[in-house]
């Protein structure tokens, strides 16, 4: 398991100058289905992500049609205004979801909450593998067109906000992650899996550009229609 982990965070870049840096910003782009069934379209459609890296705190904005801006952590989620000011918050956030079901729409502090948890696990995969609070297993490979991608089974401890407590990671033949696995507590725990491709090089770190998530069946495989969310980043800087 500990070689798979050390092959996925060479590849990326090192866990070294991950850690050289305290933040990364990239703007992205949002489509998919989930969106409006949410209620929620175009609000982040087009905006600009701020993650710090060694600490689940996350920043999107702006808020269309507005300029406001959100403050992410697992324990509070803040609407502001450009100028700093408070226009909503929300406490404990993970429990305003409690009995909600796919179809059932967002309040604005809590697309801050999903969009914050989120992005902190996909922008900081796979370096997250070795933060505190996070245990993982090598399990059996995964075959794609007949080539193997290897699989980590990995567990989130309690305080760490994400889609689920128990997701699994798909790594090709270079360390790679290309594939990732999870059912969404928050939204009636609908399987899903996100695919990476289009890495890029920023500052010594390898990140993907694109990520398509798709509905996940029983048999492991991915649904083609509908495409849940699709998200595209560009103008990465870690800082």
């Amino acid at each position: 398991m500990s070689d798979l982990i050390d092959l996925a965070i060479r590849a990326a870049g090192g866990l070294e100058r991950f850690k050289s840096f305290q933040r990364l910003s990239a703007t992205l782009h949002h489509s998919g289905g989930l969106w409006a069934l949410k209620q929620c379209d175009g609000v982040l459609s087009h905006s600009r992500v701020t993650v710090q890296l060694h600490q689940q705190r996350v920043s999107h904005g702006p808020f269309a049609p507005s300029s406001d801006y959100s403050v992410y952590t697992p324990s509070r989620v803040e609407v502001l205004h450009e100028d700093g000011s408070l226009a909503e918050a929300l406490e404990e956030p993970r429990a305003s979801f409690d009995s909600f079901e796919m179809e059932t729409p967002w309040s604005r502090t809590q697309l801050a909450y999903f969009a914050g948890y989120t992005m902190w696990t996909y922008l900081t995969s796979p370096f997250l593998l070795r933060h505190a609070g996070v245990r993982a297993e090598e399990i059996e490979p995964w075959y794609v067109d007949g080539l193997p991608w290897r699989r980590l089974r990995v567990e989130f401890a309690p305080e760490i906000a994400s889609h689920s407590a128990v997701q699994t990671f798909y790594f090709d033949s270079d360390g790679l992650l290309r594939r990732h696995d999870y059912e969404v507590d928050i939204q009636g725990r609908n399987a899903a899996v996100r695919y990476l491709s289009d890495y890029t090089e920023v500052q010594g770190l390898r990140m993907p550009t694109r990520f398509r998530i798709y509905p996940r069946t029983g048999d492991n495989l991915a649904v083609a229609e509908p495409l849940i969310v699709g998200v595209d980043l560009s103008d990465f800087r870690f800082e």
